[in-house]
């Protein structure tokens, strides 16, 4: 029997979609306005789920609490209020488009997890725009 358990967090952002290798024309013909120079912001929601057994001793899948400092120490913190392109080194030569972004937090929790247990990010850009990336 698996049971999946999840931990909702936020954290607000700018960003800019661009590549440096391509021309403003190409760059605003792919991406539009989300190429602003100025950059623009969006106010993330995250849901991080971990799929596993129940521990017969606990009763946890995965303490609750250690994910939610996980997330805090890990991705709030680090991404909260930043401007993604100049402020988070993990995007220095990354576009930091959504589906980048979840690989980024899945890549950046995934090591404190239990190897046993299956691992999804879900982040939302937008009310109805997210992605899902669960390592594969």
């Amino acid at each position: 029997m698996k049971v999946t358990v999840s931990r909702k967090a936020h954290f607000n952002a700018a960003h800019r979609l661009y590549r440096k290798d391509w021309s403003e024309e190409k760059n605003n013909l792919v991406f539009g306005k989300c190429n602003n120079p100025n950059y623009h912001g969006h106010n993330y929601e995250l849901i991080v789920s971990v799929t596993g057994p129940i521990n017969p001793e606990t009763g946890f899948v995965m303490d609750v609490k250690i994910l939610s400092d996980l997330i805090k120490e890990h991705i709030e913190d680090a991404f909260d209020h930043k401007n993604l392109n100049l402020d988070v080194p993990d995007f220095e030569d990354l576009n930091p488009t959504a589906e980048n972004i979840a690989v980024v937090i899945w890549n950046k929790l995934r090591p404190y997890i239990d190897s046993t247990l299956e691992m999804e990010v879900v982040l939302y850009e937008t009310p109805r725009n997210f992605v899902t990336y669960k390592g594969n």
